[in-house]
């Protein structure tokens, strides 16, 4: 037994003795870095990060061949973890997602060759770029299916694949083995300055919405009846949603393709439902922010242009002040559309929202005559935007325009803005024919004038303001005397009282396409009149901005280098709406000042203002299919409205709302049009 426990001992003994020589002949030392990043990583050895497993990802990240945020399964608490390790900084950005970008299931798609066996879309697409004739289409074989490593992507009742937020990680696997581009990976930093290409799959109302909200996607969140999804989803390009709802002339309705048989998709009212949801649940739904960047930009302007680009510019991470001449933001959302079509009370709750995301406003302030974009320099501000918008009003043009009881539309509607006694007489003559003519008429109206005309030079047809305003003025008694042309003002002591106007007619199209009026000769006629208020067009007043070095167009607006980036002449300045187009709707100026501020955020990056070549532009020519949509006729949801009684005398808002069962009804109607995608018949 001795010997034995001998023999043990000394077998022991040796081994240890070996083993002491082969720790020093096989010594390896372990990285200490690589030894803390390993155990900052989650160990879920997913491969998303492109390597074989968390420890090959560690030591890729310690010799400096993989970013501190490699890992995508441990999120930026790891990446931050890692950061702390290495001793570097990492900018905190918004997570990306998986998207799938197709939305009719594969089955609608015309078959071209049935293969059998082949279940696999790389391998179909090297076989004559597929069986499907489609070709931006889903195939439907599940290929993301199988290689996801977070099991975040499934084959859905439509055959469609489907991402589930909550566990895609961004990785993008499933981007890299699609074969046609149907899925990317993106965010609503992303989408928020993303610019329609003409080789994307999108439909006639998106490309033409000048906010670029997808508009089928919203829809289609209504339908199903996620409203908090459809109204985050058009704040991604729209901040005013409540306003462009209610003011909207919306000319993406103008080419639904559904108009073509039946009545168009009530867009912009299913736009204010949604926007009406969230304002009514308490609840405001707000974007990501980026980190602050320290960029400060300098707004001038509060309209439409301006809120919107201190909106996109504060997503981010850049600090915006807006700089506004007028006591209250808003521009001629609030001084120049009355009440009754856009209550104040609705525009401040959506202004407070953009200002909660750290945007600072300064009014009372006048570029040229409390600030030069010079001292703005001076004071540390990275950038500007120039948004000063179209106040002013052309004259009439005619003898007796002075004479007291004559009053332009835009200073009649701005004083109704600022809460001022504007007194009208009886008898009311509007000259001209856009929405700023129609909504002095309604509000004369509604101040109890008992004889409300409008004076249009050309005919119904040519006539620019919205055609629900047309018929609205019409329901409430408003005159309408087209093909006239005023041609005198008369009065006694100074004071207006009657009006000469002249017969027109058509004679040859002019510069804008519409066909000239020319004067009848021998048709004068006079009415009696209190007031005349001419409303004949609007323009900006530059005279400011040629000072500061701002080069101006032959129409005295902001001549900018390039539309789609809003880029002046001046380093570092910018600027979009109407200064910069002339008088338009709001919805163009949410437009250029998301654009603009797609612009000024790559320039305070340092990268360069440009935009795609394949960005869609007002000058865009699209092609559309040849087949019209061929679908079954169905009803328009019909906007409720106050009773032409319960108007009179009031500034209570005149449409009241679709319901929940009027916006679910009317968004089951919506085709989901694309670009080449679209529905055939008995489909």
């Amino acid at each position: 037994m001795l010997t034995g426990m001998i023999a043990i001992g000394g077998i022991g003994l040796v081994a240890s003795i070996l083993l002491g020589i082969a720790s020093k002949v096989f010594y390896v030392q372990v990285d200490p870095v690589v030894q803390a990043v390993t155990e900052a990583l989650p160990g879920a050895n997913c491969g998303a990060c492109g390597f074989a497993g968390c420890s090959s990802c560690a030591k890729a990240i310690a010799k400096g061949k993989a970013s501190p945020d490699a890992c995508l399964a441990g999120g930026a608490e790891a990446a931050v973890a890692v950061a702390q390790i290495l001793g570097v900084e990492i900018e905190v950005r918004e997570p990306d997602t998986a998207r799938v970008g197709c939305w009719y299931p594969p089955e609608e798609a015309d078959v071209r060759f049935v293969y059998d066996g082949v279940r696999d879309c790389r391998a179909a697409m090297l076989l004559f770029s597929g069986s499907k004739l489609c070709p931006i289409g889903c195939m439907g074989l599940g290929t993301c299916v199988s290689v996801c490593p977070f099991d975040a992507i499934t084959i859905g009742e439509r055959g469609l694949p489907e991402v589930n937020k909550n566990l895609c990680t961004g990785c993008g696997t499933c981007v890299a083995t699609c074969p046609k581009a149907i899925i990317q990976l993106t965010s609503q930093t992303r989408r928020s300055q993303h610019l329609y290409r003409v080789d994307e799959c999108t439909a006639p109302c998106q490309r033409t919405c000048p906010a670029g909200i997808d508009i089928p996607g919203y829809i289609s969140h209504i339908k199903e009846g996620d409203y908090r999804a459809a109204i985050t989803l058009i704040k991604e390009t729209n901040p005013l949603p409540l306003t462009c709802g209610r003011v909207c002339p919306h000319p993406c309705e103008e080419q639904c393709r559904l108009g073509r048989v039946s009545d168009p998709v009530n867009i912009n009212h299913l736009k204010r439902f949604a926007a009406d949801y969230e304002m009514g649940s308490g609840v405001r739904i707000t974007p990501y922010v980026a980190p602050h960047t320290g960029k400060k930009v300098a707004i001038i302007g509060g309209g439409p242009a301006g809120l919107t680009c201190a909106y996109f510019l504060a997503r981010y991470g850049h600090a915006p002040t807006i700089f506004e001449a007028m006591p209250q933001l808003g521009g001629m959302l609030r001084y120049g559309i009355p009440e009754y079509r856009l209550p104040k009370a609705i525009l401040d709750w959506e202004i407070e929202g953009i200002i909660g995301m750290g945007v600072e406003v300064k009014t009372g302030v006048s570029l040229g005559a409390d600030l030069t974009i010079g001292s703005l320099q001076e004071e540390g501000f990275d950038a500007v935007f120039l948004g000063t918008g179209a106040w002013d009003s052309r004259g009439l043009g005619v003898a007796g325009e002075e004479l007291e009881g004559v009053l332009p539309g835009t200073r009649f509607l701005i004083d109704r803005g600022l809460g001022k006694e504007t007194p009208v007489g009886e008898k009311v003559a509007i000259i001209g024919g856009g929405n700023t003519a129609l909504d002095a008429a309604r509000t004369c109206w509604r101040l109890g004038a008992k004889e409300v005309t409008v004076i249009y030079r050309r005919s119904r047809k040519e006539m620019p303001a919205n055609d629900i305003e047309i018929e609205e003025a019409e329901k409430e008694g408003v005159i309408f005397h087209y093909l006239a042309a005023p041609t005198k003002l008369m009065g006694e002591n100074g004071r207006l009282t009657q009006l000469e106007y002249i017969v027109m007619e058509l004679g040859e199209p002019d510069e804008s396409g519409r066909r000239r009026p020319v004067p009848k000769p021998g048709t004068e006629t006079v009415i009696p009149v209190d007031n005349v208020i001419a409303a004949i067009g609007q323009f900006p007043v530059t005279g400011f901005l040629k000072d500061n070095g701002v080069a101006l167009s032959r129409w005295n607006t902001i001549e900018v280098v390039d539309e789609k980036t809003g880029a002046t002449n001046l380093e570092g300045v910018f600027a979009g709406g109407d200064a910069v187009s002339g008088a338009s709707i709001a919805v163009e100026a949410i437009g250029a000042g998301r654009r603009a501020a797609r612009s000024i955020n790559l320039y305070l990056r340092g990268e360069e203002v440009s935009v795609p070549d394949e960005a869609i532009g007002k000058d865009t020519d699209l092609l559309d299919p040849e087949e019209i949509v061929r679908v079954p006729e169905s009803a328009r949801a019909r906007m409720p409205e106050l009773t032409v009684d319960d108007r009179r005398l009031s500034f209570k808002e005149v449409e009241l709302g679709l319901t929940e069962e009027m916006a679910r009804g009317e968004a089951e109607r919506c085709l989901r049009c694309g670009l080449l995608c679209y529905r055939r018949e008995g489909r």
